[in-house]
C-alpha cells in the first residue's frame, strides 16, 4: 500500500455517503481506514442509510447535497455489484475528486459540478488493503483511495489507468409527462419525516396552470385527493395535504402535522399524478 502520511500537509475533507446503516461497525471501520492513512483528514458523514443496494436512492442524495459539500473527495459506496467486473472509479471534477464504484452512483452529481475531467480506474495493488475476501471494498479499495486523495498523496494516475469517459455507467432518471391540466411523475424520494419527493418541478406545474395558492388533486393509483399548492407547511390546517417546493427545488407532497407516504400509500418509483384545478 501506498505509505501514510508521516506529516501534517494540507488536506481536503472526505464527504461520506453509504448504504452500510449504522448497526454493524462498517462505517466505523472506513474512518478508521482512513484516519490511519490520513489523520489530518475531516470526513463529513452525509448519510448512511441508503436503502441496501438502492443505487438511484444514493445518487439522488448525493445530487441533492452535492452543492452544499466542501470542495474535496466524495466517497460514495452503494456497491451490489462488489466484487464483480465492475470498476472501482477515481473522478477529478472541479468541485474535486470523487470516488465509488462504476455502477452510475456518481453520474448525477459530477453531472451537476460540470463533468469529471479525468477518470481512472483504481486499480493499483500497492493502494488496496490486503483481505481475505472481496465483498467489503469500501474498506479496501474505495477508502484508501479517497484518503490518499484527500492527503494530496496520490494522483488519479498513482491510482491506475484512465478510463474513456464514453464506458462509465450512467444513471438515467426519469423525466415527468406533462399534458394540462395533469402532469405525471414518480416519486424520487420519501424523507424522515414522510414527506414525499417527486421528479417534477414547478416550472412543469405553472405549465399545466398551477401556481401557489391554487387549489390541486394528487393521484395515486386510480384515486384523486385534494390538496393546496403552498410555500410551507403552516398554510394549510393540521391534518391536510400539501404541496410545495422542496429544500431540493422539486414538487413535494406532505400531510401538516402527519406523514405522506403513510397517507397515500406512497413508495420510491411509484406513479404519482398532479391536476391543476380551474
Amino acid at each position: 500500500m501506498l505509505p501514510a502520511l508521516t506529516s501534517p500537509l494540507l488536506t481536503s475533507p472526505i464527504s461520506f455517503l453509504s448504504d452500510f446503516g449504522l448497526r454493524d461497525e462498517f462505517v466505523g471501520v472506513v474512518h478508521g481506514v482512513i484516519a490511519r492513512l490520513a489523520p489530518e483528514v475531516r470526513v463529513i458523514d452525509l448519510t448512511h442509510g441508503i436503502s441496501p443496494g438502492d443505487i438511484r436512492s444514493g445518487a439522488l442524495a448525493l445530487t441533492r447535497a452535492i452543492q452544499y459539500l466542501p470542495r474535496g473527495v466524495v466517497l460514495a459506496v452503494v456497491d451490489p455489484g462488489v466484487g464483480t467486473a465492475r470498476k472501482a472509479l477515481a473522478l477529478e471534477t472541479e468541485a474535486g475528486f470523487f470516488v465509488g464504484p462504476d455502477n452510475g452512483l456518481l453520474s448525477p452529481a459530477v453531472a451537476i459540478v460540470g463533468g469529471a475531467s479525468a477518470i481512472h480506474s483504481i486499480e493499483n495493488p500497492e493502494v488496496f488493503i490486503p483481505a481475505p475476501g472481496v465483498t467489503f471494498q469500501g474498506r479496501d479499495v474505495f477508502a484508501p483511495a479517497a484518503a490518499l486523495l484527500a492527503a494530496g498523496e496520490a494522483t488519479l494516475a498513482d491510482l491506475g489507468p484512465e478510463v474513456d469517459p464514453g464506458s462509465v455507467m450512467p444513471l438515467l432518471l426519469p423525466l415527468p409527462k406533462v399534458d394540462p391540466p395533469v402532469v405525471e411523475g414518480e416519486v424520487f424520494w420519501t424523507d424522515w419525516y414522510g414527506n414525499v419527493q417527486t421528479n417534477i418541478g414547478p416550472d412543469d406545474l405553472a405549465i399545466a396552470g398551477a401556481q401557489v395558492g391554487a387549489d390541486l388533486e394528487v393521484r395515486v393509483g386510480s384515486t384523486w385527493s385534494e390538496a393546496i399548492f403552498v410555500n410551507t407547511f403552516g398554510e394549510v390546517e393540521p391534518g391536510a395535504l400539501a404541496v410545495h417546493v422542496d429544500s431540493a427545488g422539486l414538487i413535494a407532497i406532505a400531510v401538516r402535522g402527519g406523514r405522506a407516504d403513510e397517507s397515500l400509500s406512497l413508495a420510491t418509483g411509484m406513479p404519482v399524478a398532479f391536476r391543476a384545478i380551474s
